[in-house]
């Protein structure tokens, strides 16, 4: 009897664990909204990315977003695609540690231009979070400022700026782009004043020293 126990337990971890694959390997049932072409394919790539340790939210988003608008399915799948590689060079440029969300901003930023090098310095010199830089970068190429502009302007900040204060930047530049100047110069006036505020608001953070 207790060798007969001892092989029904063993058979019926073996069913949990195989049934635990199975459920993490269903794809996700909102891709039901994508025709019988599209779907698989999406579902491998979603696949192929979670397996790579890349978030799948916003693949998922992207092909929904293309079913949305009534996308071709070659539209939706090249979409979904060049999303996946995006993430993939962010996690090459941001490291292992990258959060989802710091990818995720990470690919938007290459996708608007920034080089992969941008990136890593800017991992490099930032120890807090890197969502609000990258999507300040994104946002000030979208405004029409420059890529090499933008991504200087971001990397001289970044070290000490928070992120309420690189969200002020971001709309300082918007505004005098708005009002007439041209991008690269709103972008020139804007750092410099940001510069001066997180230089003064380090130094009362630290009253002690000159």
């Amino acid at each position: 009897m207790t060798v007969y126990w001892r092989r029904l337990g063993s058979g019926l971890v073996a069913a949990t664990l195989v049934a635990g694959t199975a459920a993490a390997q269903r794809p996700d049932s909102r891709l039901e909204r994508l025709d019988s072409i599209t779907r698989p394919i999406v579902a491998a790539l979603v696949d192929s990315a979670r397996a790579a340790a890349l978030p799948t939210e916003p693949l998922v988003q992207r092909a929904l977003e293309g079913a949305t608008k009534r996308a071709t399915a070659d539209r939706i799948v090249a979409a979904v695609r060049g999303l996946a590689l995006d993430l993939g060079h962010a996690r090459h440029a941001l490291g292992p540690t990258a959060s989802p969300p710091e990818l995720t901003a990470a690919a938007a930023a290459l996708r608007a231009g920034a080089p992969a090098a941008t990136l890593t310095e800017l991992r490099r010199v930032r120890r807090a979070s890197l969502i609000v830089p990258l999507a300040v970068l994104t946002d000030l190429v979208a405004s029409g400022v420059p890529v090499d502009s933008a991504a200087a302007a971001v990397l001289s900040l970044a070290a000490n700026a928070r992120d309420t204060d690189l969200v002020e930047f971001r709309r300082a530049v918007e505004r005098d782009i708005a009002l007439g100047a041209p991008p690269a110069s709103a972008t020139a006036a804007a750092v410099a004043n940001a510069a001066v505020q997180v230089n003064a608001g380090a130094r009362q953070q630290r009253p002690g020293r000159p």
